[in-house]
């Protein structure tokens, strides 16, 4: 059956690793947070300058001065610190951060990746993935993997406007795991969700991927 949003949270942590500085996007990968591995230290970065973030908190005990750049409430931790929306940003365009795990609209079969906005429709703005994916080392991204009308996220090439070219290393959706071991090559079936079948797959993916 396929994965649960949690289920996709909890196997985008196991792409954590120790002394790591971790981005997570909005929606599902905010819920890496909570399925951090045991023994693994890494370290949360927010967009808007907070730096050692902790999971999020139990119904009753948010801090409504504690959010992370999605708005959503957060814990601090004893080492967290604070620092300006221009330092984070810094640290994301120096290089500084070893993973970001985001969401998306669409993914295409050569990595770039469309995930900020739908033509015709209100949006906030950009938000920082476009710096994320231009300077964060590793990029893993987690959706369904169809849309609510069945139409494949997973597409030869992104119809919605770019947040990023060639940027995806690894997805992750409800019915698998794709990965790239350099940016070079095609995406390759890693895993398979319970009870999917690498036929089924096919079947609802638009891309061309490397069994």
């Amino acid at each position: 059956m396929p994965w649960t949003r949690d289920d996709l949270a909890r196997r985008a942590a196991q792409e954590l690793r120790d002394g790591y500085y971790v981005n997570l996007g909005i929606g599902i990968p905010t819920l890496v947070a909570n399925y951090i591995p045991a023994g693994v230290d890494v370290v949360l970065q927010s967009e808007n300058g907070m730096l050692g973030m902790g999971p999020f908190p139990y119904a009753g005990e948010e801090d409504a001065d504690l959010i992370n750049a999605g708005k959503q409430t957060i814990t601090q931790l004893a080492t967290s610190s604070y620092f300006s929306s221009a330092d984070s940003f810094g640290m994301i365009r120096g290089g500084h951060i070893n993973l970001s795990v985001l969401g998306a609209l669409e993914v295409a079969e050569n990595g770039d990746l469309a995930n900020w906005m739908v033509p015709g429709k209100m949006v906030k703005g950009m938000g920082g993935a476009m710096d994320l994916v231009a300077g964060v080392r590793r990029v893993v991204v987690v959706m369904e993997h169809n849309s609510k009308d069945g139409a494949p996220k997973f597409k030869p090439r992104c119809e919605l406007p770019l947040t990023g070219a060639n940027c995806v290393d690894m997805l992750i959706t409800d019915l698998a795991v794709f990965e790239r071991p350099d940016r070079k090559s095609a995406f390759k079936l890693l895993e398979l969700a319970p009870g999917v079948t690498a036929e089924q797959v096919r079947a609802k993916t638009g891309a061309h991927f490397a069994a």
